[in-house]
């Protein structure tokens, strides 16, 4: 008898197409942005580490959505800080296809960065920038899975006025969008609680000369002063405060919050500098040994500040395309929106503008060569 081995194919081919192939696989792009170059690459590539691992993890899980096995793949460019560079660092991502962001870290930069993301209809989550403005912008397709400064900055005034008893504060911004935005809170704060604000000083990020600016400061003898900016020019700002004589401790959102504060300040700033952070000290966490120990077999070093929270963007991303079982971002997106999940760094819902509801501050003080925990 003679076999129709162009029926047989075509026969094959159907019943193939009945259901997916095992062998299948779907390459997922996932889009990572912050500072790799510049005063903030430090935090950059601590962020970009923390997507990293969670990509891996996920990658041994082997995940199926929409019926095929996803590999996730990472795409990262360094946005040097810089509002200019983040917008074409974001083109250069939507350009690439990828179906989320996970970034950016400056405040300044997400914000004019996540105008581009929304355009194109790919979610966007920070785990870093905290100026209010970006999730009252009215992008549907804009996450923080972060405090706010509302929040932070509000919790270093009290804490300023109820535990180190101040009652003249200082505040400096360096006129980013992240720094001039927390120093504003703290400074209402300040007021609302009775405290005397002094007359606000100005600097900018690639400062390193505040002479000038700590002379003034020291004739109104501050308890406290408060600085908006980064820990690139925290530290010489505390250095040099020392230096001038003065006594009043450093305050900081957490810009500041960073074992760099550490390296850059050395002695000088031990038990004079206090920040903040949003989330909960990793140590605290459930899940924290574990992804310190895996974070440092897999590069090398040693957990810096967000790595914690981009690993967790990531892990709450990949969750939303289980649940909705796609990779496409007008089908995950809405299930983001409303999802509620466990993390490394908590429980994780959204409010209707992409804030993380009941976002945790942790207040530290620099002691002994580590930022302690003074204030869950």
């Amino acid at each position: 008898m003679k076999i129709n081995r162009i029926g047989l194919t075509l026969t094959m081919l159907l019943a193939l197409g009945a259901s997916e192939p095992a062998w299948s696989q779907t390459v997922v792009k996932i889009g990572v942005a912050g500072p790799l170059t510049g005063g903030s690459a430090r935090t950059g590539k601590d962020n970009e580490r923390g997507v990293r691992l969670a990509i891996e993890e996920l990658n041994a899980r082997k995940l199926v959505i929409g019926g095929s096995t996803v590999s996730f793949d990472l795409l990262s460019e360094d946005d040097a800080s810089d509002p200019k560079t983040g917008v074409a660092a974001a083109q250069k991502l939507v350009d690439a296809k990828v179906k989320a962001v996970i970034g950016h870290y400056n405040s300044g930069v997400s914000i004019p960065a996540a105008g581009v993301y929304n355009a194109a209809g790919i979610p966007m989550v920070t785990g870093a920038s905290s100026n209010p403005k970006l999730t009252l912008l009215g992008y549907k397709y804009v996450f923080r899975l972060a405090a706010n400064d509302g929040v932070m900055g509000a919790r270093l005034a009290e804490y300023a006025y109820k535990n180190l008893g101040a009652k003249r504060v200082a505040v400096i911004d360096d006129r980013t969008a992240y720094g001039s935005g927390v120093a504003d809170v703290f400074a209402q704060t300040a007021r609302s609680l009775g405290m005397t604000v002094l007359p606000r000083q100005y600097t900018n990020d690639k400062a390193a000369d505040f002479q000038a600016i700590l002379t003034k400061i020291k004739g109104d003898g501050p308890d406290v002063i408060f600085y908006g900016g980064y820990y690139s020019q925290a530290a010489p700002l505390a250095k040099q405060a020392k230096q001038l004589g003065i006594a009043a401790p450093l305050m900081g959102g957490d810009g500041i919050c960073s074992d760099a504060l550490i390296k850059l300040g050395g002695d000088d700033i031990n038990e004079r500098a206090y920040c903040a952070t949003g989330g909960r000290p990793l140590d605290s966490l459930p899940g924290g040994e574990k992804f310190k120990k895996a974070y440092q077999t897999a590069f090398n070093e040693n957990v810096d500040v967000y790595a914690p929270a981009f690993y967790s963007a990531m892990m709450t991303v990949a969750e939303a395309m289980l649940k909705a079982n796609s990779v496409e971002p007008a089908r995950f997106a809405p299930v983001l929106a409303d999802i509620h999940t466990d993390t490394l760094v908590g429980k994780v819902n959204f409010d209707a503008n992409g804030d993380w509801v009941g976002a945790p501050v942790t207040i530290q003080l620099v002691k002994n060569g580590k930022l302690v925990t003074v204030s869950p």
